[in-house]
This record gives C-alpha cells, sequence and structure tokens, in this order.
C-alpha cells in the first residue's frame, strides 16, 4: 500500500505545483473548458433527440401495443444517453490532453525544469505535427481499450448485487489507469516512450497507478471538476514519470530545503530518459 500513497502524493504535488504557477494554471485550464463545452453540447443534443434516433434505429416496433413500444424505447434511451455519458468520461481526458497539447507541452517542460537537479527538461526533438499525430494515435489506441472496459462493465453492471456493488468499485480503478497512462504520456512522449513501453511501466507499478489515478478517476465524475484538476494533474503524472524512469527529482524547497532524492531505478530493458 506504500506505493498507494506514493502516487496520492504525486497527485497533490501536482496540485501545489500549479497553485503556486498561477499563469500556467490558468493556461492549463483552457484546453478542459473547451472540451467540457463540446461534450456538454452533445449530451444535449443527445437528450433532446435521442427519443427520436431510438425510434428511427427500431422500426421494426411500430406496431406493438402500448405499453411494451414506450418501455422499450425508453429503456433504448437511457442506455444511448448511459453509454454516452459513459464514453464522454472515458475519453475525456484524452480529448482534453489532444486540443491542449501545446499547452500542456509547455507546462509539463516547465515541472521537469522545475524539478529537474540540473534544470533541464528532455526534449522529443519532434516537431509539433508529429507529436501531434503519435498523441492522436496514442489516445486513439487507449480510447479503444478503454471503451472496450467500459461496455464490459457496463454489461457486468445488470448483475445483482455485484453490478451495483463491485462493478462501480472496478470501475474506478479501471478508469483511473487509463487516465494516469493517457497523462503521464505527455511527459513520456516527450521522452520518445512508446506506447507498448509505457504500458509496461504502469503494469509493472499498478499499485503507484492507482494511487495517482484512481481519486482523480472518483473526482472526475462531478461536473466540472476535471477542468480545474487537469493542470495540476498533468504536473503530478510529470513528476510520477519521472520516478517510473528512475530519474531524480529535486524536492520543493518548502519542504526539504531543495533536496534531490533519487527516484527508484527501473526495471532493466526499460528505456533510458531521452531515448
Amino acid at each position: 500500500m506504500r506505493d498507494f500513497g506514493v502516487g496520492f502524493r504525486y497527485l497533490l504535488k501536482g496540485q501545489r505545483w500549479v497553485a503556486r504557477h498561477g499563469r500556467s494554471y490558468g493556461f492549463g485550464m483552457l484546453p478542459g473548458l473547451i472540451t467540457l463545452v463540446l461534450y456538454a453540447a452533445a449530451l444535449v443534443a443527445l437528450a433532446w433527440w435521442g427519443e427520436d434516433a431510438v425510434a428511427w434505429a427500431t422500426p421494426f416496433a411500430d406496431d406493438w401495443s402500448s405499453p411494451w413500444l414506450g418501455l422499450f424505447r425508453g429503456f433504448l434511451t437511457v442506455v444511448l444517453f448511459a453509454l454516452a455519458l459513459l464514453l464522454a468520461v472515458v475519453t475525456f481526458t484524452a480529448v482534453t490532453l489532444l486540443i491542449g497539447q501545446p499547452f500542456y507541452e509547455n507546462l509539463s517542460e516547465k515541472v521537469d525544469r522545475d524539478v529537474s537537479p540540473d534544470g533541464h527538461a528532455p526534449e522529443s526533438g519532434l516537431s509539433l505535427g508529429r507529436e501531434l499525430w503519435i498523441s492522436a494515435r496514442d489516445s486513439l489506441r487507449i480510447v479503444v481499450r478503454a471503451a472496450l472496459w467500459g461496455v464490459l462493465l457496463f454489461a457486468c453492471g445488470f448483475v445483482p448485487v455485484a453490478g451495483q456493488t463491485v462493478v462501480p468499485v472496478i470501475g474506478v480503478f479501471v478508469t483511473g489507469f487509463f487516465l494516469t497512462e493517457e497523462l503521464t504520456a505527455v511527459a513520456l512522449q516527450r521522452r520518445r516512450v512508446e506506447l507498448r513501453t509505457r504500458l509496461g511501466l504502469l503494469r509493472s507499478r499498478k499499485t503507484l497507478v492507482w494511487g495517482f489515478g484512481t481519486p482523480l478517476a472518483a473526482a472526475f465524475l462531478v461536473p466540472f471538476v476535471a477542468v480545474f484538476l487537469m493542470p495540476g494533474a498533468v504536473a503530478g503524472a510529470t513528476l510520477m514519470a519521472r520516478d517510473l524512469l528512475g530519474e531524480e527529482i529535486r524536492e520543493d524547497g518548502e519542504e526539504d530545503d531543495g533536496a534531490v532524492t533519487a527516484a527508484p531505478r527501473p526495471p532493466s530493458g526499460w528505456p533510458s530518459p531521452g531515448r
């Protein structure tokens, strides 16, 4: 459980970092606000026209007698909206990171320079267009994985008792893992760490990942919270990425007078920073 606490502390440290850097925090909120407006508009449109869409998709039920027609299509409308809401939660981070790639890259670099003993941040050496392409490609792969998990958990939700108790808890842990992958990707992609290797790193420290991502996933269930927490989540994920790769972290001067701590070395075979 120690790693769980360490992961949670990285989340708190990220929030404290952006609190001390108000300008970075303000710019970091913009992508989340844009994504929130887009998603809210889409969900409102679905709530308004969802019943019509279900009626269009189920013409075979037009001749059904009352109340079966209303119950059937009403149920499908609720399921459609629930799936859309689940997909919105699962994809919110990926879409926000894609929209805010330049914002979060800049924020992550500032965090790296701030905590690096030599004051330097790793650079990918890639053009912005290439970075955006890699980010979009990897985000799509993660979204597909997360969506498959989401559909599976949604189906398991109909299991009596377990579906209303165990499944939601598992769902938060699964969402937390994928959230952490998306957020650490900002710093790890800059170090040219490929998706397969990133997933391997995270799976090797699952308790650390859950300590960071699970509280964040639970908080993101509250409307608007994701917008305010996203900049700090990116900052905290950058700190955790350094831990995963075994890079040194210079702690905040207010906490321990600028001490330098060596993060645990990653398992043999992981790429060194900057590769």
